[in-house]
């Protein structure tokens, strides 16, 4: 019964048994596996995450709490993970190329939330530019209340803004590493065994 069993290499000609042969072929269907990161819910996270962000800072901007010139950068940064997210989502048809594209935007979105992340913390302690001279100024007590109010808040919103783009980052890192699996770029394509059992022709 030993030689009953032949183990076979995809592209080697198969030894057959009379009753059982094993082969190793490649998984037609890995590509199944990029549902298993759940790219809708994920997907919809990183645009609405950054759409809150980018909202946030417009309205800092309308109140002249942050310079355009520092925000552009952000902006540009947030905007690409609003990309990625919606490439995320199209990603679902599990067309090969797009696929790869979205392995390509997550690495970006990664880098740009990691980006915004050390932005948020550098922000965080910074002071209002029209603040500055209350601080050094006793007669106008109620302003500077006001102003250290307006940098609370500001600490606070910077703090937050810090912790959403760690989870933007940790959710396009997720994302990149389902799509890696599929599109094969890290590894061969795995390979499944497939085991062949061959019913013997019944004899009259």
């Amino acid at each position: 019964m030993a030689d009953e069993a032949a183990v076979v290499e995809e592209g080697v000609s198969p030894a057959q048994s009379p009753l059982v042969s094993v082969t190793f072929q490649r998984n037609i269907h890995r590509n199944q596996k990029y549902l298993e990161a759940e790219p809708k819910s994920l997907g919809v996270t990183q645009i609405g995450l950054s759409m809150f962000q980018i909202i946030c800072m417009f309205v800092f901007l309308a109140k002249g709490l942050t310079h355009l010139d520092t925000d552009i950068p952000y902006f540009i940064s947030t905007l690409l993970v609003v990309i990625a997210g919606s490439v995320a989502l199209a990603a679902q048809n599990l067309h090969l190329p797009t696929l790869r594209a979205c392995l390509g935007m997550q690495i970006v979105a990664s880098g740009a939330s990691l980006f915004n992340m050390i932005s948020s913390l550098v922000k965080m302690d910074n002071t209002p530019p029209f603040c500055w001279h209350y601080y050094y100024d006793n007669s106008t007590l109620r302003f500077g209340e006001i102003c250290h109010n307006i940098e609370s808040t500001r600490s606070h919103f910077f703090a937050e803004a810090s912790l959403v783009n760690a989870v933007l980052l940790a959710i396009s890192v997720t994302l990149a590493a389902y799509c890696c699996k599929v599109v094969n770029c890290c590894a061969p394509a795995p390979k499944m065994t497939v085991i062949t059992v061959q019913t013997p022709a019944v004899q009259q």
